[in-house]
């Protein structure tokens, strides 16, 4: 208890002196003493003699120091007590400001005009919100009739628009001028010049035939030549009445009353950009006497209305459309005449090759007067309808009179308008029968309204419209010209270029035939093309077939699709538009059930569905139509991956040869990589347009190897050197570059050991060159990556392989030898030899010998309307044949 009271009483006496009041008191005593003690204490030396301490900034007692320390405190805390107050006051506002939401950066907008060839003050803008505005179903939007038009116009208290808005639609659209010019185009002189030279040509094969000399004056040339003129004028008149169009405003509000009532029966929705549209209304204001040129990609016959059904919906100048003679059918072809279209023979030229002129000038002073009368034209760039679903080579005959009437002021100016369209399925059927090698069926009254009836019990899905931003003509032509890529070509690029078709219904030598003048035209074309290509939108069957038959060909439940669709829709993202939303399990179900089992078959399997592609012949061929569509996207990045894989197999083999062991990492050389993807490029030329002509195709390839490095499919680590390394390196370029004072010897041993350490192998392979990696973890998205091109390949090769029946001599009719390059793919399927069903393919066969052709390894000829295959010298024997095979199987992957 005493130890307790202790302890306590120790307490007491330890808080008693350290209570803080008396702890204050104690220093103020403190303080006092010191004063006391050092009352009369100056600061030594540190003033001016005679001058008061205070008042140079000294301190003569303690007190002061004291009171100025207290002064400071006090500020202090006063600045804290701010500081505090205007946090809080900060936190306030910031609270209750509305949050700032940080915009991402937006990619580039898919079929925007080309920045290089159409300079950006020259184009009609549109707000980046308003290009991005979603797409539009055209058919359930009125704008001239409905809820919506009576609220902007007012038009009374009773608006019958309301109740019949699509015939209120079409009788309410802006009404134009469509001059008729057929009458102008016989007087012309073009015409008169080919009718003269028409006549004297059937002169001349007169007197071949009854074997009269010239000089001869029993043959009555002046008679002969005036019957021969009537009979040509004659004929000018029949094929300027079967041309011409007849383009009607009535037929037009008719026709699109009949599309809005019948397409909805078959079609789930026809999709545009508003603001699509909106940019071709300002180019119009901008350019009010300037012809709009639309060119469509062609999937469908259905194509030829539609663009016209959407620009006159949206009170724009319907086009005159060109179509093949074929469509010209009765009722259906008057239909077509009348909504703008305008007939072209298929094959302007006779089968024996000889020009006919007569009809050539007359195309040619139709479309100028067309032109000049103010007459927006519409023709597409590919000629005919795709049969494969990829874009076609375009045939730019049409284009080249455009060009040609710019060329000789009879238009100011043009704009090109490219479009795209897609179907999710396509409402023309298939081209299987045409891809196996068989006959066309042509067109006709009756199979046009059996076709109609059987499309009106089907469904079709989605149809997508877009048009790409108009660019001027003039513009292109003269970036075209000054561009050093359009001329200057390097020896690469030079291989990469063909002659353009003369023979079709788009040849186009129909109005120029220099060169250079061609090639300006086919550059204008290829960019129209590309351009079209990029700016397709991707349908949910385009996407589902892709990843069936690329990666998934032997099927995947739908939880291994929904993630592969989400992959694909990520790397698409920003770079081609989607024609669907919604989530990837909806997307897949549906794209399924509107292929329909004959192409995707569904299953269940362990409670899950499980889905799986078609991969017999026809069925498969039917489904690559649909895949297609984004091959040529992919195509620049098959080509690196297959030429990489190919390299890495080619330096394993030689690895294992040489050392008899295993190599645990295999690098290829990125020099040896390029130069065999120019290769594989060139032999693929008439398959895809790799780059637009204002760019070189080596950057592009370049630029595609270094995205593959960014989403580490390949890998080019930067290689680390000392700096004894680095100074040798400058060394050598020094020496190679400027020359140095050495002897000449020396200079060729070094260039000599140089050109051996380059040229090493079929592709060069440099010590110094920058390695390609080949990360494990990414093998299958290579694989998938090798089968883009695959089915195409395999079509090449087996074409070089059916060489050998030219051998000897032999000469084969073009169509019978494609018959038997198609029996050469099909037995290499079945028996297992090619894995792709889709290879069967009429037009990549067709595209080979274009290739075969340009190389001189097969010649070409016209016999009398036949055309002969045969081999050329010095290609026509067994050893050149085989080297031949090997050139092409070597892109062949494993």
């Amino acid at each position: 208890m005493l130890g307790i009271l202790e302890v306590l009483l120790f307490l007491c006496i330890i808080g008693y002196f350290f209570n803080k009041e008396r702890a204050i008191d104690m220093v103020d005593i403190i303080s006092n003493r010191v004063q006391e003690a050092y009352g009369s204490f100056r600061l030594p030396s540190m003033f001016a003699p005679g001058t008061d301490t205070q008042q140079n900034g000294g301190f003569s007692t303690y007190s002061m120091l004291k009171r100025f320390g207290e002064a400071g405190r006090r500020q202090r805390e006063l600045n804290a007590d701010i500081d505090r107050q205007v946090r809080q006051q900060s936190l306030f506002h910031i609270k209750e400001m509305p949050i700032t939401h940080v915009q991402p950066e937006l990619k580039p907008i898919p079929g925007m005009a080309c920045p290089h060839c159409s300079p950006t003050e020259s184009r009609p803008q549109l707000d980046a919100d308003d290009r991005r505005r979603h797409a539009i179903d055209i058919l359930r939007v009125t704008t001239h009739a409905g809820e919506q038009y009576a609220r902007v116009n007012n038009p009374g208290s009773f608006d019958w628009g309301v109740w019949c808005p699509h015939l209120a639609q079409a009788t309410r659209v802006r009404r134009f001028s469509y001059p008729q010019v057929a009458g102008a185009v016989l007087p012309d002189e073009r015409v008169q010049e080919a009718l003269d030279m028409a006549a004297k040509e059937s002169i001349n094969d007169k007197r071949a035939e009854l074997g009269v000399a010239e000089n001869d004056e029993s043959f009555d040339e002046d008679s002969y030549y005036s019957a021969m003129l009537r009979n040509h004028e004659r004929r000018a008149g029949k094929i300027l009445i079967g041309m011409r169009s007849k383009i009607s405003n009535l037929v037009l509000r008719i026709t699109s009353w009949v599309l809005y009532k019948l397409l909805p029966c078959f079609m789930s929705g026809v999709a545009a950009h508003p603001a699509q549209v909106e940019m071709i209304k300002r180019a119009i204001e901008k350019h009010p006497d300037v012809p709009l040129i639309f060119l469509p990609l062609h999937r469908s016959h259905l194509d030829y209305i539609m663009v016209s059904f959407i620009l006159l919906n949206n009170d724009i100048k319907c086009p005159l459309v060109a179509g093949g003679d074929n469509l010209r059918i009765p009722v259906f072809g008057s239909i077509l005449r009348y909504d703008g279209a305008f007939f072209i023979k298929r094959k302007i030229d006779p089968l024996t090759g000889k020009k006919d002129h007569v009809y050539r000038a007359i195309l040619h002073t139709y479309l100028q007067k067309c032109l000049t009368a103010g007459h927006n034209v519409e023709f597409f760039i590919e000629g005919g309808r795709t049969r494969t679903g990829k874009p076609c080579m375009p045939k730019s005959g049409i284009l080249s009179v455009i060009v040609d009437a710019f060329n000789d002021k009879s238009i100011s100016d043009a704009l090109i308008v490219p479009v795209s369209i897609n179907y999710e399925k396509l409402v023309d059927g298939n081209f299987v029968r045409e891809q196996l090698g068989q006959k066309k069926i042509p067109e006709s009254f009756a199979s046009a309204a059996s076709a109609i009836m059987k499309v009106l019990k089907a469904r079709y899905g989605l149809m997508r419209i877009d048009f790409n931003e108009p660019f001027s003509l003039s513009e292109l032509v003269k970036s075209l010209r000054k561009s050093d890529t359009a001329h200057n070509y390097t020896p690469e690029m030079r291989r990469l270029q063909h002659k353009p078709s003369s023979s079709s219904l788009f040849g186009t030598d129909v109005v120029q035939e220099e060169q250079d003048q061609r090639q300006l035209i086919d550059n204008i074309a290829r960019h129209v093309v590309y351009d079209s290509a990029r700016a397709t939108s991707v349908m949910t069957t385009n996407a589902l077939a892709f990843l069936l038959l690329n990666r998934f060909r032997d099927g995947a439940p739908l939880s291994i699709l929904v993630e592969a669709l989400d992959e694909l829709r990520a790397v698409l993202n920003g770079v081609r538009d989607l024609g669907f939303t919604g989530s990837s399990d909806d997307v897949i179900r549906y794209a399924a059930d509107l292929l329909g089992p004959g192409l995707v078959s569904k299953e269940m399997r362990n409670g899950q569905l499980f889905i799986k592609p078609v991969v017999m012949i026809p069925n498969v061929i039917e489904l690559s139509y649909y895949s297609n569509c984004l091959i040529p996207h992919f195509a620049l990045e098959s080509i690196v991956v297959t030429c990489a894989t190919l390299l890495k197999r080619e330096t394993e083999r030689k690895a294992n040869t040489d050392r008899h062991d295993h190599v645990e990492e295999v690098t290829v050389g990125q020099r040896a990589l390029l130069e065999m993807c120019m290769e594989f490029a060139e032999l693929l030329m008439y398959e895809f347009i790799l780059c637009k002509p204002c760019q070189k195709l080596e950057t592009v390839i370049e630029n595609t190897l270094q995205e593959l490095c960014l989403r580490e499919i390949l890998l080019q680590p930067e290689r680390e050197f000392t700096e004894e390394q680095m100074m040798a390196r400058k060394l050598a370029r020094n020496l190679e570059c400027d020359g140095l004072d050495v002897d000449d010897e020396e200079l060729d041993d070094y260039f000599d050991d140089q050109h051996n350490s380059t040229t090493h192998g079929r592709f060069g392979m440099d010590e110094d060159d920058t390695r390609i990696h080949f990360p494990a973890e990414k093998h299958c998205d290579r694989l998938v990556l090798q089968s883009v091109l695959a089915p195409f390949t395999n079509t090449y090769s087996a074409v070089a392989s059916s060489l050998h029946q030219l051998l000897d001599g032999n000469s084969i009719v073009e169509s019978e030898f494609i018959r038997l390059c198609i029996k050469e793919i099909s037995t290499r399927v079945e028996l297992g030899d090619c894995k792709y069903g889709e290879s069967i393919s009429t037009d990549t066969v067709r595209n080979c010998l274009k290739v075969f052709q340009k190389r001189s390894y097969i010649e070409i000829t016209n016999n009398n309307g036949v055309r002969l295959v045969s081999l050329q010298a010095p290609y026509d024997t067994m050893a050149e044949l085989q080297n031949i095979v090997q050139e092409v199987h070597i892109f062949v992957p494993v």
